[in-house]
């Protein structure tokens, strides 16, 4: 994959991004330094430790579409084909779809995500609402609820 693929991939596998939210992304959301990479998706700054700084790290350094005269100050991390656009979600969509689903890639994550810390917490840092994320909540443990009950059920209760 080149580096906006991966960097895309990394979004939404990671953090549960969506690609057209992905695609609205500015370098004014990304802070790349020798040190540290840093993007904000909601109202926190994440820092990005290695490896999954290194593909924005390469995007920074060499952005696509540079060549040409329409995009010489773009501001659009994930620069498009179009003079001065970002690339388009359902572009962006096609080209991941050779490696996974970006829907289920990014149901799995936040189903994950909402195993590890409190709602609110998710939903500030990642930029969802916490309605959504409490409804993967819900559904991750309503999951777990049912794995629960379904292995009482397979014991034998004791006479």
């Amino acid at each position: 994959m080149n580096p906006r693929d991966r960097a895309a991939a990394i979004l939404i596998l990671v953090f549960g991004q969506q690609v057209a939210d992905i695609v609205l992304l500015t370098w004014d959301n990304v802070t790349v330094t020798e040190d540290l990479v840093t993007i904000t998706l909601g109202t926190v700054e994440i820092a990005l430790t290695s490896p999954l700084d290194e593909p924005l790290r390469e995007l920074a350094a060499t952005p696509t579409h540079h060549q040409t005269a329409a995009h010489p100050n773009s501001n659009w991390a994930f620069r498009g084909g179009a003079p001065g656009q970002h690339i388009q979600a359902s572009t962006l969509t096609q080209r991941l779809s050779t490696a996974f689903s970006t829907r289920a890639a990014r149901l799995g994550t936040l189903h994950e995500l909402t195993k590890l810390a409190p709602v609110a917490i998710i939903a500030e840092a990642l930029g969802y609402s916490p309605a959504t994320i409490d409804r993967h909540a819900i559904d991750s443990s309503a999951n777990y609820a049912q794995y629960v009950a379904s292995a009482g059920a397979t014991r034998k209760a004791p006479r």
